[in-house]
Formats: C-alpha cells, structure tokens, sequence
C-alpha cells in the first residue's frame, strides 16, 4: 500500500512531466538525510511498510521522533555511523513535477562523491545548520556549486526550531552567506528558505512558528523553479555516438547516426558540417523510437540521417555552419582529483574521454589548486592528490571539439582515465 501523491499522473502524462535534478549538500550533521526523508514523506512518496519499519527502528534506538534519516540512508555501515558516504539517488513525483535527488555525502574526504552528484543537477540545496551559521564546509559546497555551474541555489538554515525561530538569526546566516557568494561566478539564483526537517516546518507544509517568512516552502520552490533556460539551445551539437546500420530487407539502405543533442536545434533539412572532416549536408530525417521527429534538441537521444554518403564515426561531431565548437589540441580546465592511490604531476600520461570521443592526453603543466574553503589559489605545489580541485593544462593526441564548460555542461567536460590501471582518476572542466 503506498502513501502516495493526491493525484498521480496518467502514465503518458508522467513521462511528459518535467524533470529537476537536485543536489543536497551540507555539513555532517546538518540533517541532510532527515530533510530528504522529510521531503519524501511528507509529499507523501513513501511505502506504509517502509515507514512502519523506520518507526520500529527510531523505536528500538530511543529516538525522540521518527527518524526519517532512516528512509535515505541506505548502506548499513552509513546507518551505523549515522553519516551518509555514498551518492544516493533518490527518485519522487509530485503532480507537477518529477525529481531526482542525489544525496551526496558532507566530509571534505568525499568532495569526489559531492562532484559526481551534483554534475547533472539543475538545483543544489546547501543545507546550513542555525545553531551555527555559515562554515567552511558551507563556503566549500557553495564553490562546488558554482564550479559546476549549478545556477539554482536553495540556502535551507535548518534545525530553526534550536533557535526559537528567530527572524534575526535566520537573515545574519543568509548575509553571511550572500558576502561569501558573491565571490562566485555562476550562481544566477538564490533562494533562501528557514526550515526544521525534523519537524516538517517550510518543507513540505507552510510553518506557522515562524509568520515573519512569507517565501514558499521547500516544496513549493522545487515544483516552480524554472530551468528551461539552463540547456544551451543556441550551439548546436550532436556528437555521434554509433552508426545505425540495420541491414534489414524493411531499412535495408538505412544509414543513421545515433547520439544525445548535447546542445542546440536540429530540424529535417539543416545544413550542417560534420567535424573533424569539414563535410557539409543537410539532415534527411530525424528519428527516434516512437517514429520520426520534426525537431530534436538536448538532451534527447534520437538517430540523424543525412543526404550524403559521408564517412561518419563515433567520436564525429555533427553541428551547424554558423557556429562551430573549438577545435583545439591544447585545452585549459579545472579539475577535481577523485584517485586515491594515483597522484597527478605534470607530464602524467592519460586517456581523456570528452562526449563520444577518447584520446590520449599529457598533463602539460599545473597552473594552481583551489584552497576550497578559502578560495585562495596555491602555485607552488604542482601534485594533486584526492579530492584536490585546480586548474591543469592538458595537450591531447587529436583536436577536442569542445565548447567552454560554463557555456556547455556536456561538451565542456571530460574525465581522465589512468592507462595502466583503467581508474577514472579525474573529472574536468574546460575553461
């Protein structure tokens, strides 16, 4: 039996419903696990024997309220410690909208884990404990946010029921952090909201403890935050990912080519340039499995078919004449190290593995690492080691058509694959 939303969407419609990936971060113990168990709960997306079951256990463990901490955290040793390690997705609908929540772990030794759950997300919720305001964890989530151009930024000053509700605590937090922001670049939207996740004020039901707030609840804001803005609909840019050839007596001169839109608009009869070639055609057909599509833009997967018979493999880059991705062999970017047993120095050899595209790739020169807490830049160490974020220099065996990361998530990143070992080593932002 399921403690479900009022009105669930037809199947049709909830496939068609948007979709906002968020990200939470915040400090060990600032109650990121018992807000998201709060938001799945009291939203009403939650199983009655999955709550009957977390009743049990706060029971048996003398809690004073349920714990809904325990919804979220899923491996044994985080329930133990009562920390969260791992990235956790976490899936919900309301009639509105559909979520993805990744959940990412507080301690400065899994920035990586916080890195890898916030690199899709459109939102990222920062929680801040009020009892104890803005931290240098705070300040380090907030940079991650903005490295990885998160442009929706929910400041949550949780546990308000510790500090009687006060207006005046709440708005010092939210300067303090305003000052701190300020010295970022991406963050277009910040929204902060005075909360207690243990109790439900603001997240899901409007507080009445607190009639100074006249901003939306938690809830609210992520059902109405518009981010269609986010995807770049101007560059267009398809990379190939395969070359559909059926060989079927029904599509036996079937020649399409398969991918995600990282950017942009395609529409049957564009010209368009296939790079690296250079060779020009126009789009035949656009397809997808529900049949043929009159227009395609990110991130749809779908098969392109053009007009000529041009040499085309994974790795090619179908885009638009009039506006064309850099094509270069030396790139700039941010990296964040993720390899614990591998450090980077220069001249380090890798693979490097950019949309469809890998190749390989040596770390020319270290420019600087990010103290992340402070902001300041450190030049004279030139190793990275876990969890270390900076900016390298990278000099790669073939061109890398790329846009810059802050205009393109999708074509401004890559990641960097150790030969001998096949880790993943790092991810990266091309400036």
């Amino acid at each position: 039996m399921t403690h479900g939303p009022d009105t669930i969407p037809t199947d049709e419609g909830y496939l068609s419903m948007d979709l906002l990936r968020f990200t939470t971060a915040g400090s060990v113990d600032d109650g990121k696990s018992t807000l998201i168990g709060r938001l799945l709960y009291d939203s009403k997306n939650t199983f009655e024997d999955q709550i009957a079951a977390v009743e049990e256990t706060s029971r048996k463990r003398g809690d004073e309220n349920v714990n809904l901490a325990l919804l979220t955290d899923g491996l044994r040793s985080e329930r133990e410690q009562g920390i969260t390690i791992d990235v956790a997705y976490r899936y919900f609908a309301t009639p509105k909208r559909k979520f993805i929540i990744a959940d990412t772990p507080g301690h400065i030794q899994y920035t990586r884990n916080m890195v890898t759950g916030a690199s899709t997300a459109n939102l990222a919720i920062i929680l801040v404990d009020a009892r104890l305001g803005v931290i240098e964890q705070t300040c380090r989530h907030a940079f991650i946010a903005d490295l990885l151009r998160i442009r929706h930024v929910v400041l949550a000053v949780n546990k308000m029921d510790l500090v009687d509700y006060e207006q005046e605590r709440f708005e010092e937090i939210v300067a303090s952090f305003k000052a701190f922001a300020s010295r970022l670049d991406n963050i277009v939207d910040m929204t902060p909201i005075p909360i207690s996740a243990l109790h439900g004020d603001n997240v899901v039901e409007k507080s009445e403890k607190m009639p100074w707030y006249e901003g939306s609840t938690l809830l609210y804001h992520l059902e109405n935050v518009y981010i269609g803005s986010d995807q770049n609909h101007v560059d267009a840019r398809f990379p190939v990912q395969w070359v559909i050839r059926p060989h079927s007596d029904e599509h036996h001169d079937y020649r399409g080519y398969g991918g995600r839109v990282a950017g942009g608009v395609f529409k049957p009869g564009d010209e368009v340039v296939v790079q690296p070639s250079g060779f020009n055609s126009r789009i035949k057909s656009i397809d997808s499995l529900d049949g043929p599509l009159e227009e395609a833009f990110a991130p749809l997967s779908c098969a392109i078919q053009l007009e000529d018979d041009i040499d085309i493999g994974r790795g090619d880059m179908i885009v638009k004449p009039n506006n064309q991705p850099k094509k270069e062999q030396v790139i700039e970017a941010m990296i964040c190290w993720f390899s614990e047993s591998a450090q980077l120095t220069p001249r380090n050899k890798y693979y490097l593995r950019h949309t469809t595209k890998e190749v390989k790739a040596v770390v020319q020169d270290v420019r600087y690492k990010v103290n992340i807490n402070t902001l300041h830049k450190i030049e004279e160490d030139k190793t990275f080691t876990l969890n270390e974020i900076g900016r390298v220099t990278i000099r790669t065996s073939a061109p890398l058509l790329y846009d810059s990361y802050r205009r393109n998530r999708t074509t401004g990143s890559f990641v960097l694959i150790d030969p001998q070992t096949n880790e993943t080593v790092a991810a990266g932002m091309i400036i």
